[in-house]
């Protein structure tokens, strides 16, 4: 009747599936349920990168990530005011369950180190640097280029201030590695994180991990 208020159903993994292809194609979307991605941190990059990718339907994702929600967080990650103290890699599943619930997920509520890494990206082809520290940057991108070539790493480096969106860019290092962002903004030069520059950092990421995955790049 008119009026009415619609009865809440979650749509069915078919259900789901069919809308996907309707909007990006049957083929691409085979592609990317067969693929497997790493998110190693889960704070504003890697929370937007893992939602990103689960909405494009991606097949798995591995959440890595060894701090709990923050209220300092909330600004630019993907986590609910109730989430605080939670562990992020068990907030985000929950966050994710919620839009992408046919989606297979791996987490690890543990710190990625040298000695690590290999073990807890060893399922994914492709690998998004998500941190916020430079020397846990350098780390991870030192370990899955060198003890890791077959794998592609998508990182990030500057996204910090108030510069327009379109000083982000992604730029191809070497044949299996890409680095998004400005490449020059800090925040320990006293620059602030604001959550659209951000996430524009973090769709860079995703996209060029879907685009991997796609055989486009």
């Amino acid at each position: 009747m008119p009026g009415e208020k619609s009865q809440m159903r979650e749509p069915s993994r078919e259900e789901m599936l069919a809308a996907l292809e309707k909007r990006q194609g049957a083929a691409a979307v085979r592609k990317l349920q067969a693929a497997t991605v790493a998110v190693c941190g889960l704070g504003g990059l890697g929370s937007n990168i893992a939602i990103s990718l689960a909405r494009a339907g991606v097949g798995k994702l591995i959440l890595v990530d060894f701090d709990c929600v923050d209220v300092t967080n909330l600004h630019r990650q993907q986590y609910k005011a109730s989430q605080v103290g939670l562990p992020k890699p068990e907030a985000l599943l929950a966050n994710l369950k919620e839009i992408a619930p046919y989606t297979e997920y791996e987490t690890h509520f543990e710190k990625v180190t040298a000695e690590s890494v290999s073990r807890q990206v060893a399922k994914a082809q492709i690998v998004c640097e998500a941190f916020d520290n430079a020397e846990a940057k350098a780390m991870l991108v030192n370990a899955v280029l060198e003890t890791m070539p077959e794998k592609y790493l998508v990182a990030a480096s500057g996204m910090a201030g108030y510069d327009g969106g379109n000083s982000i860019t992604t730029r191809k290092i070497t044949k299996h590695f890409y680095l998004c962002g400005d490449g020059k903004s800090d925040v320990n030069d006293g620059i602030g994180l604001v959550a659209p520059r951000v996430m524009l950092c973090a769709a860079h990421q995703a996209l060029t991990a879907i685009r991997l995955i796609l055989g486009l790049e």
